[in-house]
């Protein structure tokens, strides 16, 4: 079976099951292996739930015409795009920690202390527990999956949005 030949439905759906699968993975691996998120991998689930929520609504509304997936595809991008940049500084600050020795403050504790535009500016400064690897996988720490897959997703939404029919 050729994915290439697949629907447009069928296309969103498995890509919508893959960030809630993502989802799950990074949910069960923070309560049975004990890993603590920061602030940039709280981000990175918002990213995948709104790129899995997106790509879900395309599925299930699934337009005929080439405008509405082109629609329903650039919002994915959008979402993708979120989701590679939030990836992107956390895994640049893995390689090159900052010297500070936390991420800051619990991201709950900010969120009643701040105002929007000052939370994200500070989750996405954070330090210290943001640079360090608890986890790997073939070399790899969670953030650089997280990248990983949302430029396969990126491209999985545009091949299937944007491609002649």
């Amino acid at each position: 079976m050729n994915p290439f030949r697949w629907s447009f439905r069928s296309r969103m759906l498995l890509a919508a099951a893959i960030c809630f699968a993502l989802i799950g993975f990074a949910i069960y691996s923070q309560f049975a292996w004990g890993l603590k998120p920061c602030p940039l991998c709280i981000f990175q689930r918002l990213a995948f739930a709104a790129l899995g929520v997106v790509l879900l609504l395309a599925g299930l509304f699934a337009p005929k015409g080439i405008g509405g997936r082109r629609a329903w595809g650039v919002l994915g991008l959008v979402a993708a795009a979120v989701g590679i940049g939030v990836a992107g500084r956390h895994a640049w600050m893995q390689l090159y920690p900052p010297e500070m020795p936390s991420c800051g403050a619990p991201f709950a504790f900010m969120r009643e202390t701040m105002d929007t535009p000052s939370l994200i500016k500070q989750v996405l400064t954070g330090t210290g527990d943001c640079g360090a690897v608890d986890w790997t996988f073939l070399g790899l720490s969670m953030p650089w999956w997280s990248l990983i897959w949302f430029v396969l997703l990126a491209l999985w939404v545009a091949l299937a949005a944007f491609r002649r029919q």
